[in-house]
């Protein structure tokens, strides 16, 4: 069977390979019919080529052919949806409905529409106008963009067509679509979608190309290759870091979500007000869509007294008796028997390992609850931050306050921190507390509700201190705050009007974009 064609300088053809992969349905354990290629250097390296000629035009052209491309590949999504959330599903195990069809496709649509509104306006690129010396400064598009898509997310976070790729798009980069070896079928379905966008709409050929797959070191070197403007990546740590330090070895910016335990902290009085809902929350932010979310709370910490010990028991329950669900890939279910073991060495006790409808046909781990108490944690904390990525928690006991404490003091970065609280006021001067030490170490801080939901807004921050990324002054979510990731700060001094971009000349450009004028944000052309 010939493999599959990557989509390389505007033209879908056979790719330059020695090997080919298959994707597998991880419900069924079952791998599918085609075969992909796994590219040598040579396409890469066209790819990079096409990638740099498109970014030459791109820099030229108006945004408006960005917003009508963003907005066109978001209503061709929207026309296709129900075919492409059928193929996601068998790639990925996520149901079509609700999961796909009715909650992931829409926000992916709505990341394209909301970067291509951000695009037109160019308020994300801080136009700074300094009249007195002459010199004016603003953001614009740094080159090329690869985009390495996760397994978790097949549409929102997909490099054909999630945030990074909105984000780079918006700030008139081409991109080289890195296809997760999970979804490559799905990748390619959307890559279609994206290139006849692009071709209604006037984008170079090569605005949008497609590599499935490529040797280890092939990535590292990719990453590093000049003609590539910046990188943006999810997945695993392991392979984050290879590819940070290949990329940050000759400066390249890398942005990289990579691991996140997501401590919640619950306070006693939240535990008396409500504690059985508590733990209804928990389980199903904890088991939902099998735990494979990267804001999944897998990191619970009580006081250890009556409350806590009848909210595990709850708990164990309620993890023995739920239904396992479906991993994403057999490498997520060998990770996380892993780590699942990491834990159990360090001396983490299992309260509930089990499935109440038991195994799964396909890829699956048993609901998995651990315990330990607040002392073991710190005298082994780096073990038990190890990321169990699926559908299990660690829950740590502390004595008191000042060693909860303790404990937020030993983490690593995260994306987000929660606090439960109760709502008489009770909890006010532990929140206090707490929160003084949450708040440095995670990205988004969260005050009763579980962190599984990331909204699409623009305040929203998904990202935080390394190692959930590998940068904690941007986010992965939000437009338009994730697009300057993909820019490159330009300044421009004394030089004349008629040469300056539109953004920084005096009459301001949409009649509604901010700048910052002289010291002060201003809607207003300069007079």
């Amino acid at each position: 069977m010939a493999a599959e064609q990557v989509l390389i300088g505007g033209k879908w053809r056979d790719a330059e390979y020695n090997e080919t992969f298959q994707a597998e349905n991880p419900a069924t354990k079952q791998a599918l019919p085609e075969q992909y290629p796994i590219s040598t250097w040579s396409d890469i390296d066209q790819a990079l080529t096409a990638a740099a000629g498109a970014f030459q035009e791109m820099r030229q052209m108006a945004v408006e052919k960005l917003e009508l491309f963003l907005n066109r590949f978001a209503e061709l999504l929207d026309e296709h949806k129900q075919a492409i959330c059928e193929r996601a599903n068998t790639e990925s195990g996520l149901p079509v409905s609700p999961r796909l069809l009715d909650v992931e496709m829409p926000r992916t649509i709505n990341q394209l529409r909301l970067a291509a509104a951000a695009a037109v306006d160019g308020s994300w690129r801080a136009a700074t106008i300094d009249t007195k010396a002459g010199i004016r400064s603003y953001f614009a598009g740094i080159g090329p963009v690869a985009v390495f898509g996760p397994n978790n997310f097949p549409l929102a976070f997909s490099g054909a067509s999630g945030g990074d790729f909105a984000a780079a798009i918006a700030a008139g980069n081409p991109v080289i679509v890195k296809a997760n070896p999970a979804q490559p079928g799905t990748t390619r379905e959307l890559v279609k979608l994206a290139h006849q966008a692009a071709n209604e709409t006037g984008l170079p050929p090569s605005a949008v190309q497609l590599i499935y797959h490529m040797a280890n070191e092939d990535g590292l070197k990719f990453v590093a290759d000049p003609r590539l403007g910046a990188v943006g990546f999810t997945g695993s740590k392991v392979a984050g870091l290879k590819l940070k330090e290949a990329a940050d070895r000759v400066g390249k910016p890398i942005y990289l979500e990579m691991s996140s335990v997501n401590p919640v902290v619950i306070l006693p009085g939240a535990l008396a007000e409500r504690g059985e809902a508590l733990v209804g929350e928990f389980q199903s932010s904890c088991l939902m869509a099998a735990g494979q979310f990267c804001t999944n709370p897998g990191l619970i910490i009580l006081l250890d007294d009556d409350q806590s010990a009848k909210f595990i028991e709850t708990a164990k329950t309620g993890f023995a008796n739920a239904p396992s669900g479906t991993l994403l890939t057999k490498g997520v279910e060998a990770g996380l028997t892993k780590n699942l073991k990491v834990l159990i060495d360090a001396g983490a006790d299992v309260e509930a390992s089990g499935s109440g409808d038991g195994s799964s046909q396909g890829y699956s781990c048993p609901n998995t609850l651990l315990s330990t108490t607040a002392e073991k944690f710190l005298a082994n904390s780096e073990a038990f931050q190890t990321e169990a990525f699926g559908n299990s928690s660690l829950i740590v006991k502390a004595k008191n306050l000042a060693e909860v404490c303790e404990v937020i003091d030993s983490l690593e970065g995260n994306l987000t921190g929660t606090i439960y609280s109760d709502t008489s006021g009770s909890d006010d001067p532990a929140y206090d507390q707490v929160a003084h030490h949450l708040r440095p170490k995670v990205g988004r801080l969260i005050n009763d509700k579980m962190p599984t939901g990331v909204a699409v807004s623009a305040a929203m921050n998904h990202g935080g201190p390394f190692p959930a990324t590998g940068h904690p002054g941007f986010t992965a979510v939000g437009i338009p705050a994730s697009i300057p990731r993909f820019a490159a700060l330009q300044s421009f001094d004394n030089v004349r009007a008629s040469r300056l971009p539109r953004e920084l000349q005096n009459e301001n450009p949409t009649g509604k974009t901010w700048r910052f004028v002289d010291g002060a944000w201003t809607q207003d052309s300069i007079g």
